[in-house]
Protein backbone atom coordinates (compact mmCIF):
# COMPACT_ATOMS: atom_id res chain seq x y z
CA UNK A 1 0.00 0.00 0.00
CA UNK A 2 1.41 3.58 -1.06
CA UNK A 3 1.89 6.03 2.10
CA UNK A 4 0.24 8.66 1.91
CA UNK A 5 1.22 12.67 2.56
CA UNK A 6 -0.55 12.61 5.41
CA UNK A 7 1.32 9.47 6.80
CA UNK A 8 4.63 10.47 5.67
CA UNK A 9 4.17 13.83 7.52
CA UNK A 10 2.92 11.87 10.20
CA UNK A 11 6.45 9.84 10.35
CA UNK A 12 8.74 12.58 10.01
CA UNK A 13 7.69 15.14 12.47
CA UNK A 14 5.38 13.39 15.11
CA UNK A 15 1.83 12.78 15.50
CA UNK A 16 0.84 15.73 17.97
CA UNK A 17 -1.73 13.86 19.72
CA UNK A 18 -0.23 10.26 19.85
CA UNK A 19 0.39 9.36 23.29
CA UNK A 20 -1.68 11.51 24.92
CA UNK A 21 -4.69 10.93 26.70
CA UNK A 22 -6.31 12.21 29.93
CA UNK A 23 -6.28 10.66 33.17
CA UNK A 24 -8.31 7.76 34.65
CA UNK A 25 -9.15 8.12 38.26
CA UNK A 26 -10.98 6.40 41.00
CA UNK A 27 -13.34 8.77 43.58
CA UNK A 28 -14.04 7.81 46.83
CA UNK A 29 -16.28 11.01 47.71
CA UNK A 30 -18.49 11.49 51.13
CA UNK A 31 -21.62 11.31 50.04
CA UNK A 32 -24.30 13.09 52.81
CA UNK A 33 -27.79 14.37 52.10
CA UNK A 34 -27.74 16.79 55.02
CA UNK A 35 -26.38 17.43 58.24
CA UNK A 36 -28.75 14.88 60.40
CA UNK A 37 -28.42 11.95 58.01
CA UNK A 38 -25.93 9.64 58.21
CA UNK A 39 -23.05 9.74 55.12
CA UNK A 40 -20.44 7.49 53.26
CA UNK A 41 -17.24 7.32 50.69
CA UNK A 42 -19.01 6.63 47.64
CA UNK A 43 -16.98 5.46 44.61
CA UNK A 44 -16.87 6.80 41.38
CA UNK A 45 -14.84 6.57 38.24
CA UNK A 46 -13.76 9.57 36.07
CA UNK A 47 -12.42 8.69 32.61
CA UNK A 48 -10.44 11.02 30.01
CA UNK A 49 -9.15 13.74 32.70
CA UNK A 50 -6.65 16.31 31.46
CA UNK A 51 -3.72 17.34 33.88
CA UNK A 52 -4.39 20.85 33.33
CA UNK A 53 -8.04 21.14 35.06
CA UNK A 54 -8.22 22.29 37.96
CA UNK A 55 -9.66 19.83 40.50
CA UNK A 56 -13.09 21.71 40.52
CA UNK A 57 -12.82 21.52 37.11
CA UNK A 58 -12.51 17.35 37.72
CA UNK A 59 -15.74 17.49 40.11
CA UNK A 60 -17.62 19.10 37.76
CA UNK A 61 -16.65 16.41 35.14
CA UNK A 62 -17.98 14.42 37.74
CA UNK A 63 -21.47 15.98 38.20
CA UNK A 64 -22.17 16.05 34.61
CA UNK A 65 -21.73 12.32 34.36
CA UNK A 66 -23.77 11.94 37.38
CA UNK A 67 -26.59 14.54 35.78
CA UNK A 68 -26.70 12.50 32.82
CA UNK A 69 -26.90 8.95 34.72
CA UNK A 70 -29.81 11.00 36.74
CA UNK A 71 -27.96 11.01 39.97
CA UNK A 72 -27.63 13.67 42.37
CA UNK A 73 -24.69 15.62 41.52
CA UNK A 74 -22.10 16.45 44.34
CA UNK A 75 -22.10 19.31 46.33
CA UNK A 76 -19.11 21.48 46.92
CA UNK A 77 -18.09 24.99 48.00
CA UNK A 78 -16.87 27.51 45.67
CA UNK A 79 -17.17 30.64 44.26
CA UNK A 80 -14.30 32.90 42.45
CA UNK A 81 -12.34 29.66 41.47
CA UNK A 82 -9.15 32.17 41.57
CA UNK A 83 -7.54 31.44 44.87
CA UNK A 84 -8.42 34.43 46.38
CA UNK A 85 -12.30 34.11 47.85
CA UNK A 86 -11.67 30.86 50.26
CA UNK A 87 -14.73 29.27 49.41
CA UNK A 88 -13.37 26.21 48.11
CA UNK A 89 -11.93 23.66 50.60
CA UNK A 90 -12.01 19.76 51.15
CA UNK A 91 -9.86 17.29 52.58
CA UNK A 92 -8.17 15.28 49.70
CA UNK A 93 -6.30 12.26 50.32
CA UNK A 94 -6.36 13.43 54.20
CA UNK A 95 -4.86 16.75 53.57
CA UNK A 96 -6.83 19.94 53.46
CA UNK A 97 -6.77 21.34 50.01
CA UNK A 98 -4.76 18.42 48.86
CA UNK A 99 -0.74 17.76 48.41
CA UNK A 100 0.06 21.29 47.32
CA UNK A 101 0.03 24.09 49.39
CA UNK A 102 -2.90 26.11 47.87
CA UNK A 103 -6.08 25.81 47.23
CA UNK A 104 -8.53 23.63 46.16
CA UNK A 105 -9.54 25.64 43.08
CA UNK A 106 -5.70 26.08 42.24
CA UNK A 107 -4.91 22.41 42.56
CA UNK A 108 -4.62 20.94 39.49
CA UNK A 109 -4.58 17.40 38.42
CA UNK A 110 -0.95 16.98 37.34
CA UNK A 111 -0.22 16.90 40.70
CA UNK A 112 -2.04 13.44 40.54
CA UNK A 113 -1.21 10.13 38.15
CA UNK A 114 -3.36 8.48 36.16
CA UNK A 115 -5.24 5.50 37.75
CA UNK A 116 -4.97 6.62 41.28
CA UNK A 117 -7.35 6.37 43.63
CA UNK A 118 -8.17 9.93 45.37
CA UNK A 119 -10.39 10.34 48.36
CA UNK A 120 -12.54 13.35 48.56
CA UNK A 121 -13.75 14.90 51.77
CA UNK A 122 -15.03 17.97 54.06
CA UNK A 123 -13.53 19.86 56.44
CA UNK A 124 -14.39 17.73 59.74
CA UNK A 125 -14.82 19.76 62.76
CA UNK A 126 -17.74 20.18 65.06
CA UNK A 127 -17.51 24.08 64.54
CA UNK A 128 -17.87 23.07 60.64
CA UNK A 129 -21.41 21.67 60.57
CA UNK A 130 -21.83 20.11 57.53
CA UNK A 131 -24.66 21.39 54.94
CA UNK A 132 -24.51 18.43 52.35
CA UNK A 133 -21.76 16.39 50.80
CA UNK A 134 -18.82 18.33 50.67
CA UNK A 135 -20.10 21.88 51.47
CA UNK A 136 -19.69 22.69 55.12
CA UNK A 137 -21.38 25.91 57.02
CA UNK A 138 -18.35 28.19 58.06
CA UNK A 139 -20.23 30.96 59.34
CA UNK A 140 -18.68 30.47 62.31
CA UNK A 141 -15.58 31.93 61.21
CA UNK A 142 -17.87 35.23 60.21
CA UNK A 143 -19.36 35.42 63.79
CA UNK A 144 -15.49 35.75 65.33
CA UNK A 145 -14.80 38.54 62.57
CA UNK A 146 -18.22 39.87 64.09
CA UNK A 147 -16.69 40.00 67.83
CA UNK A 148 -13.88 42.15 67.44
CA UNK A 149 -12.33 42.51 64.26
CA UNK A 150 -13.10 46.23 63.26
CA UNK A 151 -11.58 49.65 64.07
CA UNK A 152 -13.12 52.57 64.98
CA UNK A 153 -13.44 54.66 62.14
CA UNK A 154 -14.57 58.76 62.32
CA UNK A 155 -16.91 60.06 59.84
CA UNK A 156 -15.74 63.41 57.54
CA UNK A 157 -13.26 63.83 55.21
CA UNK A 158 -10.38 60.84 54.87
CA UNK A 159 -7.23 61.61 55.98
CA UNK A 160 -4.04 62.14 53.77
CA UNK A 161 -2.16 58.29 52.99
CA UNK A 162 0.66 59.28 54.81
CA UNK A 163 -0.66 61.53 58.42
CA UNK A 164 0.04 58.58 60.06
CA UNK A 165 3.75 56.91 59.70
CA UNK A 166 3.69 52.64 60.26
CA UNK A 167 7.39 51.46 60.65
CA UNK A 168 7.40 48.74 57.46
CA UNK A 169 8.29 46.22 59.33
CA UNK A 170 5.07 46.65 61.42
CA UNK A 171 3.04 46.60 57.73
CA UNK A 172 4.87 44.04 56.24
CA UNK A 173 3.74 41.66 58.87
CA UNK A 174 0.20 43.27 59.10
CA UNK A 175 -0.24 42.74 55.12
CA UNK A 176 1.48 39.15 55.50
CA UNK A 177 -2.01 38.23 58.48
CA UNK A 178 -4.42 40.27 56.08
CA UNK A 179 -3.44 37.80 53.68
CA UNK A 180 -5.36 35.16 55.38
CA UNK A 181 -8.78 34.34 53.02
CA UNK A 182 -10.76 32.60 55.77
CA UNK A 183 -11.03 29.27 53.99
CA UNK A 184 -10.49 27.19 57.03
CA UNK A 185 -8.30 24.48 56.14
CA UNK A 186 -6.20 25.74 59.48
CA UNK A 187 -9.31 24.40 61.28
CA UNK A 188 -9.59 21.02 59.14
CA UNK A 189 -5.79 20.27 59.41
CA UNK A 190 -5.25 20.64 63.05
CA UNK A 191 -6.19 17.90 65.23
CA UNK A 192 -7.95 19.85 67.69
CA UNK A 193 -9.62 22.00 64.77
CA UNK A 194 -8.47 24.97 66.35
CA UNK A 195 -8.90 27.91 64.22
CA UNK A 196 -6.11 29.69 66.43
CA UNK A 197 -4.03 30.70 62.91
CA UNK A 198 -7.38 32.43 61.94
CA UNK A 199 -8.36 34.06 64.89
CA UNK A 200 -4.23 35.16 65.35
CA UNK A 201 -4.06 36.47 61.69
CA UNK A 202 -7.27 38.91 62.36
CA UNK A 203 -6.01 40.03 65.63
CA UNK A 204 -2.57 40.84 64.39
CA UNK A 205 -3.59 42.26 61.21
CA UNK A 206 -5.22 45.02 62.70
CA UNK A 207 -3.42 45.15 65.97
CA UNK A 208 0.09 45.68 64.32
CA UNK A 209 -1.36 49.15 63.13
CA UNK A 210 -2.32 52.48 64.63
CA UNK A 211 -5.67 52.05 63.47
CA UNK A 212 -6.73 48.99 65.84
CA UNK A 213 -5.53 50.67 69.11
CA UNK A 214 -8.09 51.64 69.79
CA UNK A 215 -9.97 48.43 70.36
CA UNK A 216 -6.57 46.16 70.67
CA UNK A 217 -7.52 44.56 74.37
CA UNK A 218 -11.35 44.36 73.94
CA UNK A 219 -10.80 42.55 70.29
CA UNK A 220 -8.49 39.75 71.31
CA UNK A 221 -10.44 38.43 74.29
CA UNK A 222 -13.55 39.22 72.49
CA UNK A 223 -12.36 37.10 69.31
CA UNK A 224 -10.87 34.29 71.59
CA UNK A 225 -14.20 34.37 73.80
CA UNK A 226 -16.11 34.01 70.66
CA UNK A 227 -13.57 31.50 68.77
CA UNK A 228 -14.38 28.95 72.08
CA UNK A 229 -18.04 29.49 72.45
CA UNK A 230 -18.37 28.41 68.58
CA UNK A 231 -16.58 24.48 69.62
CA UNK A 232 -13.13 25.06 68.01
CA UNK A 233 -10.35 22.90 70.04
CA UNK A 234 -7.47 24.48 71.71
CA UNK A 235 -4.34 25.14 69.97
CA UNK A 236 -1.20 22.85 71.04
CA UNK A 237 1.06 24.70 69.09
CA UNK A 238 1.39 21.26 66.37
CA UNK A 239 1.93 23.58 62.86
CA UNK A 240 -0.51 21.64 60.67
CA UNK A 241 -2.27 24.44 60.09
CA UNK A 242 0.29 26.94 58.52
CA UNK A 243 1.39 23.71 56.84
CA UNK A 244 -1.44 23.64 55.24
CA UNK A 245 -2.44 27.41 54.98
CA UNK A 246 -2.45 28.10 51.28
CA UNK A 247 -1.41 31.74 51.55
CA UNK A 248 1.62 30.67 54.06
CA UNK A 249 0.73 32.12 57.03
CA UNK A 250 3.07 32.18 60.08
CA UNK A 251 2.36 30.49 63.37
CA UNK A 252 4.55 33.99 64.49
CA UNK A 253 0.76 35.53 63.92
CA UNK A 254 -0.58 32.24 67.10
CA UNK A 255 2.61 34.20 69.45
CA UNK A 256 1.41 38.10 68.98
CA UNK A 257 -2.14 36.72 69.59
CA UNK A 258 -1.17 34.83 73.13
CA UNK A 259 1.00 38.10 73.62
CA UNK A 260 -2.21 40.34 73.45
CA UNK A 261 -4.30 38.32 75.07
CA UNK A 262 -2.24 38.16 77.74
CA UNK A 263 -1.70 41.84 78.20
CA UNK A 264 -5.39 42.32 77.61
CA UNK A 265 -6.02 40.37 80.46
CA UNK A 266 -3.66 41.66 82.36
CA UNK A 267 -4.90 45.06 81.92
CA UNK A 268 -8.44 44.08 83.15
CA UNK A 269 -10.20 43.14 79.84
CA UNK A 270 -12.67 40.88 80.02
CA UNK A 271 -15.02 39.21 77.23
CA UNK A 272 -18.45 40.43 76.28
CA UNK A 273 -21.18 38.17 77.59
Amino acid sequence: MTATHEDTMRSSVGDPGAGKRGMNLTLRVWRQQGPTVKGKMVTYKVTDISPDMSFLEMLDVLNEQLILQGDDPVAFDHDCREGICGMCGVVINGMAHGPQQTTTCQLHMRSFKDGDTIDVEPWRATAFPIIKDLAVDRRALDRIIQAGGYISVPTGTAPEAHATPVPKKDADNAFDAATCIGCGACVAACPNASSMLFTAAKVTHLGLLPQGQPERNDRVVNMVAQQDREGFGGCTNIGECSAACPKGISMETISRLNHDLLGALRAGARPKS
